[in-house]
């Protein structure tokens, strides 16, 4: 694994390393925001010379110097990826993963998006569902997706993502199915089964989750363990597992390769002798079948 994602910590090392990031039109030429402006001048009061990563929000980057006076030029002594200055392009990241979310009361789904934007998700869908309370619609309802897409791009900036993640306008639960293809968009509900590598979308219910009516739509249900979950602790569970499976951070325990070949759990297993495709012990840990559930195992 370490060969296959060496270059992409290389370059999240150097983006880490700057002193800030910020959103431009054109890398190249990046020219601030006023707010940018204000953030980098007034309240980190940086002073000249030191790194900003200028990123267009579609996967170009480039390593800048502040020069005050709202001023950033591209680099031209630095040692690394990008020490030159040059704009670099990064792939997006595959496959593409959504999380599906129905809003909570208060402030907590822009604590969702911050979090999910955070671990790399790439898509956040507000969803209306059955049971849903806060429900976002007309002109009130846009300003508030105007503002979590606001919370998105404050939250890939201090954590170096040049892919602005899409936070969608509300999207009804018959609409759901749409978001991914047959068996890629699954339900979080307690009783389901473990997430794979081959969903990419999770939808998490409201409070008072789904309705009967909806647990029988034919969409597959994922579980997280054996806690009954906040609303949006779920979402945030379901985005670091689908992202954790998506890089091999975590091994696919239905035998699945991760991204460069490595095998999953199940074969790791079968390998070493353990023979049979072991299902979901407690708490997550795989148990093989020469094995009853309590047993340490080998």
């Amino acid at each position: 694994m370490a060969s296959a994602t060496q270059p992409a910590y290389a370059a999240i090392a150097v983006r880490a390393a700057a002193v800030a990031q910020v959103f431009v039109s054109d890398p190249a030429h990046p020219t601030l925001a006023e707010e940018d402006e204000h953030h980098l001048g007034r309240v980190l009061r940086l002073r000249p010379g030191e790194e900003i990563i200028a990123a267009d929000g579609l996967g170009r980057w480039a390593r800048t110097a502040w020069r005050g006076e709202a001023a950033l030029e591209p680099l031209s002594a630095g040692t690394g990826i990008g020490g030159d200055g040059a704009v670099l392009i990064e792939p997006p990241p595959e496959p593409s993963l959504t999380v599906a979310f129905a809003p909570v009361k208060g402030e907590r789904p822009e604590w969702v998006v911050q979090k999910l934007t955070e671990l790399g998700i790439d898509h956040i869908v507000p969803l209306l569902s059955e049971r849903s309370v806060v429900r976002w619609t007309g002109t009130r309802g846009q300003a508030t997706v105007e503002r979590l897409r606001r919370v998105a791009r404050e939250a890939a900036a201090q954590c170096r993502r040049v892919w602005l993640p899409e936070v969608s306008d509300t999207v009804r639960f018959a609409d759901l199915g749409d978001l991914g293809g047959p068996g890629e968009v699954v339900l979080a509900q307690l009783s389901g089964d473990r997430p794979t590598v081959y969903q990419r979308v999770v939808a998490v219910g409201p409070e008072g989750g789904w309705s009967s009516g909806e647990l029988a739509s034919g969409l597959p249900t994922v579980g997280f363990g054996l806690s009954v979950l906040r609303a949006e602790t779920a979402a945030v569970t379901a985005g670091a597992l689908l992202a954790s499976l998506r890089s091999g951070t975590v091994a696919a325990a239905d035998g699945s390769p991760w991204p460069d070949g490595t095998p999953g759990v199940d074969a790791v297993r079968a390998h070493h002798g353990h023979g049979g495709a072991p299902g979901a012990g407690k708490f997550g840990r795989v148990i093989g079948p020469e094995e009853k559930d309590g047993d340490p195992g080998s």
